[in-house]
C-alpha cells in the first residue's frame, strides 16, 4: 500500500512540474541556510578553541596581589608576595597538579652582533615547556640539567630569532641579554600573536641563571597544569596560598589567578547561545519554505478534489487520503533536503576560511571561521526540515482527508 501511495505522490509531482521544481528549490535553501548557519556557529566555536589550545586549556596561573579584606589583627593592604616555597606547596598540596613552574620576568637589552631590542626574558623551569605547550621549530628546550648547573642557554621565541639573526642559523650562536652572555639553544615555534603582543619575541632561561639578572628571592608568577575539575583546583589553590600567607581564600584581591578552563567555559557559552541564534533564525528562513509548501499543497488539494471524490466513492478511507498528501508533501522535502545539504556542502568548500582572528593577530589563520558541516549538524538539520516538512504538509492532507465525498464529486 505504502509503494502505491508514493507512487501516486510521484506521479502528481511529475504532472505539476515547474510547480514542484519551485517548492523543492525552496526547500533545499531552507535546509542549506540552516546547515551552514549551524556550521558558521561551529566553527565560530572551533576558532576560540584553537586561540586557547594553543597555550594549553588545563592550566592555572596565580600572581601576586594585595589584599582587600582584613584577617584577624591584619588590615587590608598587605602585599601577598609568592616564592619558591609556594610552588612546593602547590605541588604537594593542590589536587591533580601534573607540573608547576615558577616565573620571573623583566624587560631587558637583548643584543648580538648587529642588533640590539628591549625584550622580555623570562626566568622558568623546564617544566613549563608542557604546562604551556612550547613546541620548537629547532634544538632542544631546557633541561633540570641547566636548571641544575646556572648554565648561560636560552630558548627564543620565532620573532626574536627573525630579527636577531634573519635566515641565520641560530642554534649556538651567542646573544647578551641585559650584557650576560647566552647561548641559543632552541627556537620555538610562533604562536599567535596580536599587535604589540610580544609572546613570539620572549627569551626562555633557566630559572636559576634568572638571579644573574633579577632577584629571585619573591616571583612574579607561577604557572602549573593539572587534571580535575578547574573550579576545585582553584579552590584548592585559594585555599592552600590563603592559609600560607594569612589572607581569607575569598579575598580574589589578595592573589589574581589566571584558570584558563573557567575562561574558556565562558567563551563556549557565548558560543553555543549563537548557535541557538543560529539555529532559530535558520528554523525561521526553512519555516518560510515550510508555508510554501503548505501554499502549493492546498492548491492541490483543490485542483483534485474531484479525484479525492472519485478515491473515496471506490473505498478509499481518510487515512488513504492524509497519507498520499503527507507522502507528497514529504517526497518534496526530502528531495529539496539532500539538494540543500549538497548545497551547503559545496558553499561551505567554495567558501573556505572567514577571516576572524588573522584579522587583528599574526600567525592566526588557524583560529579563522571555518564552515564546520558535523554529523550532528546533517542530523539537526534533517530533524528540523523533517518536522517543517510535516506540519507544512499534514494541513493541506487532513483537509483533503476530511473532504465530503458527494461535495467533491459535485466540483468542478
Amino acid at each position: 500500500m505504502l509503494r502505491d501511495i508514493f507512487g501516486q505522490a510521484m506521479e502528481a509531482m511529475r504532472h505539476n512540474g515547474r510547480r514542484t521544481a519551485i517548492t523543492i528549490v525552496g526547500m533545499a535553501w531552507g535546509i542549506a541556510t540552516v546547515v551552514l548557519l549551524l556550521a558558521y556557529g561551529a566553527g565560530f566555536g572551533r576558532a576560540f578553541e584553537t586561540i586557547f589550545a594553543q597555550f594549553g586549556t588545563n592550566m592555572i596561573g596565580v600572581f601576586p596581589g594585595t589584599t582587600s579584606e582584613q584577617v584577624g589583627g591584619t588590615k587590608a593592604g598587605v602585599p601577598v608576595r609568592l616564592k619558591m616555597e609556594d610552588v612546593e606547596r602547590i605541588q604537594e598540596t593542590v589536587p591533580g597538579v601534573l607540573h608547576v613552574s615558577p616565573m620571573l620576568w623583566k624587560s631587558v637589552p637583548v643584543q648580538n652582533d648587529l642588533h640590539t631590542y628591549t625584550w622580555e626574558v623570562d626566568g622558568v623551569s623546564p617544566d613549563i615547556q608542557d604546562i604551556q605547550k612550547m613546541d620548537l621549530a629547532e634544538g632542544r628546550f631546557l633541561t633540570a640539567a641547566d636548571l641544575q648547573q646556572r648554565n648561560h642557554v636560552a630558548v627564543i621565541g620565532s620573532q626574536a630569532k627573525s630579527k636577531l639573526f634573519s635566515g641565520i642559523f641560530a642554534l649556538g650562536q651567542t646573544i647578551r641579554l641585559n650584557g650576560i652572555s647566552f647561548e641559543v639553544i632552541g627556537v620555538l615555534k610562533p604562536k599567535m600573536q596580536e599587535g604589540d603582543d610580544n609572546i613570539n619575541r620572549i627569551s626562555y632561561i633557566p630559572f636559576s641563571t634568572m638571579g644573574d639578572i633579577k632577584d629571585t628571592k619573591y616571583l612574579d608568577g607561577i604557572w602549573f597544569n593539572y587534571r580535575g575539575e578547574p573550579k576545585a583546583v582553584e579552590h584548592a589553590l585559594r585555599n592552600t596560598l590563603a592559609a600560607a600567607h594569612s589572607f581569607r581564600p575569598t579575598d580574589h584581591n589578595a592573589i589574581w589567578v589566571a584558570n584558563i578552563m573557567e575562561q574558556l567555559a565562558q567563551f563556549r557559552l557565548i558560543s553555543l547561545g549563537l548557535q541557538v541564534l543560529l539555529l532559530f533564525i535558520g528554523t525561521l528562513t526553512l519555516g518560510i519554505a515550510g508555508i510554501g509548501l503548505m501554499n502549493i499543497m492546498l492548491v492541490s488539494v483543490q485542483q483534485r478534489t474531484r479525484e479525492i471524490g472519485v478515491e473515496k466513492a471506490l473505498g478509499a478511507r481518510k487515512r488513504h487520503i492524509l497519507l498520499q498528501f503527507l507522502a507528497e508533501a514529504l517526497v518534496i522535502t526530502g528531495v529539496g533536503g539532500v539538494a540543500g545539504i549538497a548545497l551547503a556542502y559545496g558553499v561551505s568548500e567554495a567558501v573556505g576560511g572567514i577571516t576572524f582572528y588573522s584579522a587583528i593577530a599574526t600567525n592566526a589563520s588557524a583560529a579563522d571561521i571555518y564552515l564546520l558541516i558535523s554529523p550532528h549538524i546533517v542530523i539537526l538539520a534533517t530533524v528540523v526540515l523533517v518536522v517543517v516538512g510535516t506540519v507544512s504538509g499534514m494541513i493541506p492532507a487532513i483537509q483533503a482527508a476530511n473532504l465530503d465525498p458527494i461535495e467533491a464529486l459535485r466540483y468542478e
